[in-house]
């Protein structure tokens, strides 16, 4: 037994090394160049990047909290748990992880939807799109739903001082449809329209 053992110890050790090599450097280096060859932008985090300055990435979401933008969904910041130790934000959302039967979670959707109504009176009485006042799993989900955007538009043109139509196309030209018209859902990206509405994206 013991003979067979320091006959196949070199072999399974070849193997393990082969093995190594092929899954944990070939593969990886294969992928990562096949990748930034055919999608240079996805790899590198989808950055959206004007006359070299970059605004963001189109994957993760930012908060803005002025009428002239438009809002995202709910973010939960946390800007003291995660630093490293220069005091570089490190993570800086998360999931509230609250029970939706909760009486926090009921205050935290309340407070939100008096702030949402207070922010545009005159819709007041418009049933508000629900992923306004909710956060995404990742609490750093960029996009919102086409209802979403279009509860907004009205607050937005009266802060800019321009026409809902004008917000409206900006709108409809970040917004994603479904893939093939069946998988997903239609989303806008907070991101561009923000971007778009202050002129930098054209």
């Amino acid at each position: 037994m013991t003979k067979m053992v320091k006959s196949l110890a070199p072999k399974a050790l070849a193997f393990l090394l082969l093995i190594t090599l092929l899954c944990g450097v070939i593969y990886p280096l294969f992928v990562t160049g096949i990748s930034q060859l055919l999608f240079p932008k996805q790899a590198n985090g989808s950055i959206i990047e004007i006359n070299g300055t970059k605004y963001g990435s189109e994957l993760l979401a930012q908060q803005f909290t002025g009428n002239q933008y438009m809002w995202g969904r709910v973010m939960n910041l946390d800007t003291k748990t995660f630093q490293s130790k220069d005091g570089k934000t490190l993570l800086y959302a998360t999931p509230s992880n609250l029970s939706p039967a909760s009486d926090e979670y009921k205050k935290l959707i309340a407070g939100r939807v008096a702030k949402i109504k207070a922010a545009d009176p005159d819709k007041a009485n418009t049933p508000i799109p629900e992923d306004l006042v909710t956060c995404s799993g990742s609490g750093l989900d960029p996009h919102i739903s086409p209802a979403a955007a279009d509860y907004q538009i009205s607050r937005i043109a009266k802060a800019r001082g321009i026409s809902a139509d004008k917000v409206h196309e900006i709108v409809l030209q970040y917004t994603n449809r479904k893939l093939f018209g069946i998988f997903g859902e239609d989303t806008v990206n907070v991101l561009q329209v923000n971007l778009a509405l202050d002129g930098i994206l054209k």
